[in-house]
């Protein structure tokens, strides 16, 4: 069984749309939260989700949306959040409001959670060995995390930890949208990045009225 696993889209359709037209084939496709956020198409990326049915955990900015505690994050952050409220009809925000803070798929072997399992807007950073660590994993085969926007993957005999990266926004100094693909029958994960039109996304944060650095930042992958 393949599995595809995207995180951190934050309205970033362009990106969504290359990310799901470059992945392979599979059986399920899995995201680790932040659908909306920064980008100027919440609304997209929120519908996209629903029509395949994504499995899909709350990340802390689609929690900023429903619940208004916006004001913990920077300008950027809030602007986008603002953003996704306006956009956003009430059945997308109802939609964003249901999803969990975990979720077990695939029988059980795939676990989605958006930062650190014990806590959701905790960073936990691949190169960080006392954070990646076995001791994340429960009883599932494949632990999925998003929240740091940068790719990464460790195997354990426990399992795997992966962080797919950000499809919408990269902060791993790599401007091409991030995905991975996971095989539950060989245990293997496969991360991939994907070129889309940086340009389209930025001319489109200008006529939203979103920051400019929500733009300009995507180039540099930061």
């Amino acid at each position: 069984m393949r599995v595809g696993l995207i995180s951190d889209v934050h309205g970033n359709r362009v990106a969504l749309e290359a990310v799901l037209e470059d992945m392979p084939p599979v059986d399920e496709l899995c995201c680790a939260g932040d659908v909306v956020g920064y980008n100027p198409w919440p609304a997209d990326c929120v519908d996209a989700h629903r029509e395949r049915d994504v499995p899909t955990v709350m990340g802390n900015h689609d929690a900023a949306v429903v619940e208004g505690t916006a004001f913990r994050f920077n300008g950027m952050a809030r602007a986008g959040v603002e953003h996704a409220k306006k956009r956003l009809s009430a059945d997308q925000l109802e939609w964003l409001a249901s999803l969990p803070d975990e979720r077990l798929e695939c029988d059980g072997r795939v676990k989605l959670v958006h930062g650190h399992p014990d806590d959701p807007e905790r960073y936990t950073r691949y190169t960080y060995p006392r954070e990646f660590s076995p001791r994340m994993l429960g009883d599932e085969d494949v632990l999925v995390l998003g929240h740091t926007h940068v790719q990464g993957v460790e195997q354990f005999a426990e399992g795997i930890v992966v962080n797919p990266g950000s499809v919408g926004q990269p902060r791993d100094g790599d401007p091409r949208a991030g995905y991975a693909v996971v095989d539950l029958d060989a245990l293997t994960v496969e991360t991939s990045r994907v070129e889309y039109d940086l340009e389209a996304v930025q001319a489109a944060v200008a006529e939203t009225g979103l920051p400019d650095r929500i733009g300009t930042r995507l180039a540099r992958g930061k």
